[in-house]
């Protein structure tokens, strides 16, 4: 028991050195996690959590989320600035941190159903979300806004989960050349860093086929 109380408090002085935005994360993550008896204890003090759902609604695909969320956030529903200081330039806006747990919560749920929903959707989901981090990192500033200077490394992928689901999906929807093509440009723009890892990755999740490619790929930018 003393033990299961320590651990607890550690984790309490952990989560208030946490940021607005992950926790916000971690609320979701929570929120997800339990079960529908265990809500109010967790967040009855600040959300309404007694609205009615018709038993009839289908809840949203993945497929459905992702495209909504592409949307809104092209449309700007998450953009929200405020007056930048030398005090507030490492802070983020609401809305950033609103988009932040949303994609990484969509994400999460990208890896969840690679081995549950159809290929080609959980493919086609996950490379919508990639789509918007492409976005920002072209320098639009109208998706998120970033005090300082940002990139998609501030929305906090893991990529070491999330490239490995993505990867099996290729594998059971592209073509051999498409899957080296495609592997190999995921990787440069979004972790280059640890480009010989998750190629690793890739060949482990292709055919014969695609793992031909794959090494033709790398030969020819030797």
């Amino acid at each position: 028991m003393t033990g299961g109380r320590v651990e607890l408090a550690q984790i309490r002085l952990s989560l208030r050195k946490l940021s607005r935005g992950n926790l916000l994360i971690i609320a979701e993550r929570a929120a997800e996690a339990l079960p529908s008896a265990a809500l109010p204890a967790l967040l009855g003090d600040f959300v309404q959590i007694d609205v009615p759902v018709d038993a009839a609604t289908e809840p949203p695909s993945l497929l459905e989320e992702a495209r909504r969320f592409h949307a809104a956030s092209m449309s700007g529903k998450y953009y929200e600035a405020f007056a930048v200081s030398g005090k507030n330039c490492t802070e983020q806006s609401k809305g950033t941190d609103a988009f932040i747990a949303e994609f990484n919560r969509l994400v999460a749920r990208c890896v969840r159903e690679t081995d549950t929903g159809p290929q080609p959707v959980v493919r086609e989901a996950f490379e919508l979300l990639f789509g918007l981090l492409r976005y920002i990192d072209e320098c639009h500033d109208d998706v998120i806004f970033f005090a300082d200077e940002g990139s998609s490394w501030n929305v906090g992928v893991h990529w070491r989960t999330t490239f490995p689901a993505y990867f099996r999906c290729l594998a059971e929807t592209a073509t051999a050349d498409e899957f080296a093509r495609t592997v190999d440009q995921a990787i440069m723009d979004f972790a280059v860093h640890d480009r010989s890892h998750y190629l690793s990755e890739a060949w482990r999740a292709a055919t014969a086929a695609q793992q031909a490619w794959l090494s033709a790929l790398a030969e020819a930018q030797r």
